[in-house]
Formats: C-alpha cells, structure tokens, sequence
C-alpha cells in the first residue's frame, strides 16, 4: 500500500506513487487489456493519480487509460495529461500555443473518456511561445471546467518563477505542480528547482526515479546492457561506451552493492530516495509489464536512513547529474548555436 500527500496547496491528496502510463500502446506494450490490468492492479494498491500524455504512442495511452477507468473509476481517481509534443504529422498539432492547446485538450477528453482533466501540464517549455499566452488559454480551461489545475514538466527554475508572476500579476490561474527528472544519478533539480518549488508551495511529481531502466537491476558492468527501443533512440543516454554513461555504470555497481548491504533491492532503493526528499509530492512509476508494477510497489514503505543516504551522496554528490542528457530538456540558448554568437553566417 502506499501512503497520501498533500498536493501542494491545492488541498488535495495523492498518492506518494504515480503510475506512469508512458509505457502502454505501440511505444510499450501494445496490449490493452494488459495495460488496463496494470492499471486496476495499482489503483487496487491504493494508487490514486495516473500520468499520461497525449503524445504517448501518439493518443494510445491516453485511449487506454480511458477504457481502464470507464465503469465508475474515473471519479476516484486524479488523472493528468500533458500537451506540447508532436501529435501527428502535421506541424500545427503540437507546442504551447493557445491554438493548439484548444484542440489538444479536446482530443485529450475524448480519447480518455472524460469531462474533466485533474491536471493539464504543459510537457516541455517552449521558449518562443509567450508563457503568458499558454497561461491564458489554459486559465480558460480551468474557468470551462474541463481542467482542474495546471502543471508543467521539465521546466527550469527561472521558467517556474516566471510562471508563478504571471499568475499574479495578470490575473492568470497559477501552475500548482512541476513534473521533473529526478533519480539518484540525476540530482541536478537538487541545486535550485526543488527549493523554488517549495517556496511557492508547488507540487513536485517526478518521473523517472529509476533513470530510465539504469536502476531496475539490468545494468552490470562487463555485462552486455538490455535490450530497449529507449537505448535505441537515445544512445546518449544508454549507450554504456559513452563516457558519461560509463560513469553512470560504475555508480550503479556501487549503488547495487549498498542496495544489499541494506537489505533492499535496488529498485526500492531508487525509489525510496526520490520520495524521501521533503518537496516531492509523488514519484511516478512506469511500468511495463505486472511484474514491473509488482516490483516497484513496495517501495512507498521504505524509509532509507541517514547512513544509507549519506553513501548515496558520496556515491553521486547532490546536485550533480552524471550525464547532462538526462536532464530531459535543452534550453534552445544551448542547442542552437545562432543564438550565442553574433552576425556571420555558416
């Protein structure tokens, strides 16, 4: 079972586990009635708050989750979804615009069978879209009653902040949550953003408290690395030659190790770590199959204690990400060149 907290300051209470829904339709598993079995699985454990977006599997997610909740299960649950990525091929159906988002939001309803969405959430930040013109329209939404609150993912700090004054100073409806990378060997939100959240109060759900499959158990060193379509899309992130995730390999070894020594699978040691900082409200898990759900369950119940924590900080040191690639977002001031340097042309 899992325990409840309060959901920044909104008043409401979720679970200290999120389920992840990334994971259901051709991007995962494409069988629906396993994904919907995953999902009654943990709303019967006591999970209350499901995560989905409607660039999963391009709306299947969304689709599944809709057909798991269908029969009376809607209403006890705090659902979110996101917007932003590219649905589709046209290049109108994506971004924070308040053009798409109006139509986003309407395939998001439907494709999840639902009135109303808990929490709408912006998926990545987008730079050259006015943050007060997304705040708009989502503001129309939560005053159209099919959206209850709003959140954002992956944002930076300063973007948070800015965020939190637009909302006071013109009268827009306040983004209550973010939803960042957080794990034992991405620490970087340590430095700044978990200490912005709480001083405006915001909830902090994070995703991908096991690093993206690194601590689930399947990476060993001289051992060839598991098979994943995430490893195929992002070598930077998994391919062990690469040096920074070499370093990741040796801390993984090391946190393995201190994972027996302390009785516990490694899973549950991630896990747990995430949700013993005090400004995260709820880690979301992204299972796969049962049997992934089965194993991070039980995590909800372990406390790691100051021994335990203070050898994951000397493992990686707090604040610190061993590979910037898992920090989920580069700012385009960094991606793309023409914006640092002055006149000339390529």
């Amino acid at each position: 079972m899992v325990d409840y907290r309060p959901f920044g300051r909104t008043g409401v209470q979720i679970s200290s586990l999120t389920l992840g829904a990334m994971n259901f339709g051709q991007r995962g598993n494409p069988d629906h009635e396993d994904g919907i079995r995953i999902i009654h699985r943990a709303l019967d454990e006591g999970i209350n708050a499901i995560d989905t977006a409607d660039v999963y599997s391009q709306g299947e997610s969304e689709e599944i989750v809709g057909k798991a909740l269908a029969g009376g299960r809607r209403d006890d649950v705090f659902l979110a979804t996101k917007f932003h990525g590219q649905v589709g091929d046209n290049p109108q159906h994506r971004g924070n615009s308040r053009r798409w988002i109006f139509r986003a939001v309407e395939n998001s309803l439907r494709r999840l069978n639902t009135d109303w969405i808990d929490l709408y959430q912006a998926h990545r930040p987008e730079p050259d879209t006015d943050f007060d013109e997304t705040l708009g329209a989502l503001t129309d939404l939560v005053r159209q009653g099919k959206v209850r609150y709003l959140g954002t993912s992956t944002f930076e700090p300063s973007a948070v902040v800015e965020g939190q004054w637009i909302a006071e100073r013109r009268g827009r409806e306040r983004v209550v949550s973010e939803q960042p990378p957080y794990s034992i060997l991405a620490r970087e939100i340590e430095r700044e953003l978990l200490p912005v959240a709480q001083r405006y109060g915001l909830a902090v759900i994070p995703w991908s408290p096991l690093a993206g499959g690194w601590l689930a158990g399947g990476y060993h060193p001289g051992i060839e690395a598991p098979i994943s379509l995430r490893a195929d899309r992002f070598p930077a992130r998994f391919d062990p030659a690469w040096p920074a995730n070499a370093a990741k390999l040796a801390a993984v070894a090391e946190l393995a190790a201190l994972a027996e020594q302390a009785g516990l699978s490694l899973i549950h040691l991630a896990i747990a770590f995430v949700l013993q900082h005090p400004a995260v409200t709820s880690a979301i898990i992204g299972p796969r199959t049962l049997a992934h759900l089965e194993s991070q369950l039980g995590a909800a119940k372990v406390t790691l204690s100051p021994d335990v924590l203070d050898r994951i900080d000397a493992i990686v040191p707090p604040g610190t990400t061993l590979n910037p690639a898992d920090s989920g977002y580069q700012p385009p001031s960094l991606a793309d060149p023409a914006r640092r340097r002055r006149g000339g042309t390529r």
